[in-house]
């Protein structure tokens, strides 16, 4: 197993804690003091300066740290050998359309690479699961704050940061060269 291979026991530890912040976000003050003076002055005072820019600006930074994150912390020549056999495996399920059997056979195959693929990629979730659950409370305190203003006249902000997420992620993972 390689450095960078990862195990699902810290992703479950991580997940417990991540779950246990949220529920005690409101019970227990000095979690959501703590987060609010770190990110009121910051992101806070983006948003605060203009909805829409200051939050494309927030979700661009952590868009961006995510993928490096996902660079550096997971086996990316593994996950792109993965990513090729998939792929390969995708070109002869193909050939053999007509013939379910074969096809049955080779999508079994395929699911063979999940756990694989899962471990490869969960390290990255050790690092940013906590403060991702954090940063959710922290968006849902300052929305609700000011009124749960509408991006370009319709979004709520957390579609607003999901479709933005995958936008900036696929321009930086490919710019980044991240699998």
């Amino acid at each position: 197993m390689s450095k960078k291979e990862g195990s699902l026991w810290p992703i479950a530890l991580v997940m417990g804690l991540s779950l246990a912040m949220a529920f005690y976000w409101d019970k227990v003050p000095a979690i959501k003091n703590a987060i609010h003076t770190i990110l009121d002055p910051t992101a806070g005072a983006l948003i605060n300066w203009n909805v829409t820019i200051g939050m494309l600006i927030v979700v661009l930074i952590i868009t961006f740290l995510t993928t490096l994150i996902q660079k550096y912390a997971t086996d990316q020549k593994a996950l792109k050998e993965l990513k090729e056999e998939q792929k390969l495996l995708q070109e002869e399920m193909k050939k053999f359309k007509d013939n379910p059997e074969k096809v049955s056979e080779l999508s079994k195959k395929q699911m063979e690479f999940l756990p694989r693929t899962f471990k490869l990629t969960s390290r990255s979730t050790l690092f940013t699961g906590v403060p991702f659950i954090l940063l959710y409370r922290w968006f849902f305190d300052t929305f609700t704050a000011l009124g749960n203003p509408k991006f370009f006249g319709f979004l709520g902000w957390f579609w607003f940061y999901f479709i933005f997420t995958m936008i900036f992620s696929g321009i930086l993972k490919k710019y980044m060269k991240v699998v």
